[in-house]
């Protein structure tokens, strides 16, 4: 793989249909835009240094995505709480014209408070569209501890909300496995 000897223009051919997705796992996690950047950004760097020691190439995705996941928890850590997303950007939201969009927040933030192992799992299957054994790479795991973060994230979406909108959303999502 060109990248991994240092070409520039072959690393960022290989990022460029992520970033959208890379950016949405970062937001996910600290829920303010100019953080999910940084974390993008510091995720990109750390990918672009290490990726000469990327053994299996064709995973470079799955690669990635750990890079920022990791990242992500870092920057929690270390802030030891998140910013919640300021108001106002909630009013431009809903101001839109999508009927939905109270809805889509109330997942957005549903799924924030989710536990770690719940919310990286749901992203990762639902938002990113990434099979269960996907998964599992990503996080070194074993398929079943997967399949199970995800019901049980399932399920504690399901009891934050109590809405007829996310019992629809999840038996869409279980129908899909």
């Amino acid at each position: 793989m060109k990248a991994q000897t240092g070409d520039e223009k072959a690393f960022y051919e290989l990022l460029e249909p992520l970033q959208a997705q890379l950016y949405r796992i970062a937001f996910v996690y600290v829920q303010n835009e100019e953080d999910a950047v940084d974390i993008f950004q510091q995720s990109v760097i750390r990918a672009y240094e290490a990726l000469p020691k990327l053994r299996e190439p064709q995973y470079f995705s799955t690669w990635i995505t750990r890079i920022v996941i990791n990242c992500s928890k870092t920057y929690i850590e270390k802030a030891k709480q998140t910013d919640p997303t300021d108001p106002s950007e909630l009013d431009t939201y809903a101001s839109s014209n999508n009927p939905d969009i109270d809805e889509q927040l109330d997942l957005w933030e549903a799924l924030r408070r989710l536990e770690e192992k719940y919310k990286t799992v749901l992203l990762l299957r639902f938002y990113q569209d990434l099979t269960v054994k996907e998964i599992a790479l990503i996080l070194d795991c074993p398929e079943g501890t997967v399949k199970t973060n995800i019901r049980r994230g399932l399920h504690r979406l399901r009891q934050q909300l109590k809405g007829a909108y996310i019992d629809e959303w999840v038996q869409s999502v279980e129908a899909g496995d």
